[in-house]
């Protein structure tokens, strides 16, 4: 398994690199069509979730086009939440690097702010370790709750592709919001307001 940098430890979570010991409840959500609602894949059966777990075990994350995938879990007790993954844009040229932030939850863990402090700690990680000069987030415009989360992150709306995609049988429009590297810095008693001193 490749090494990389992990996002630091907020006040609630802790975000670590998966393991085989991840499928199982990594399948329990994958498989939920309310899980793959605003996503471009369909539920995921077993076996498409066992070649995910592997991928993400063997990945590395040290040119452009890499995945930084990270499950997301309680500090205090154990528990998978879900995940969220920070990618290395291809279109990134020399020490100047670009990016985008997805993520998922298992359903009892939406709506708590979980995602928003993940999202906090992988912005940490590619701003302030990993030297990222933009992030980008992809969403379905539907998709109001992670719409939510990155505008608390303070990331700006950019762009409405309108019926975009043509996706599980309907079109549908996508949102980009993103941030850049001297706002996260502008903001960073905001942004960084979840970590403890």
């Amino acid at each position: 398994m490749a090494e990389y940098p992990l996002p630091p430890t907020t006040e609630r979570l802790k975000l670590r690199r998966f393991t085989g010991a991840d499928l199982d409840p990594f399948f329990a959500y994958q498989s939920l069509p309310e899980t793959a609602r605003y996503l471009l894949n369909e539920p995921r059966t077993y076996t498409e979730c066992m070649a995910r777990i592997a991928m993400y075990v063997d990945s590395s994350f040290d040119k452009p086009g890499d995945w930084a995938s990270f499950a997301i879990e309680r500090a205090d007790t154990p528990g998978f939440l879900g995940e969220i993954a920070l990618k290395w844009d291809l279109s990134a040229e020399g020490a100047s690097k670009t990016g985008e932030i997805g993520w998922t939850l298992i359903p009892d863990a939406r709506g708590k702010g979980f995602a928003t402090e993940a999202a906090a700690a992988v912005l940490e990680l590619a701003f302030g370790k990993l030297n990222f000069h933009r992030v980008q987030a992809r969403l379905d415009e539907r998709n109001t709750a992670s719409a939510a989360v990155c505008e608390r992150l303070g990331m700006r709306r950019e762009a409405l592709l309108a019926e975009n995609y043509f996706l599980k049988g309907e079109w549908t429009s996508e949102l980009i919001y993103a941030l850049l590297i001297k706002d996260w810095r502008q903001s960073g008693a905001a942004t960084r307001r979840a970590f403890p001193a």
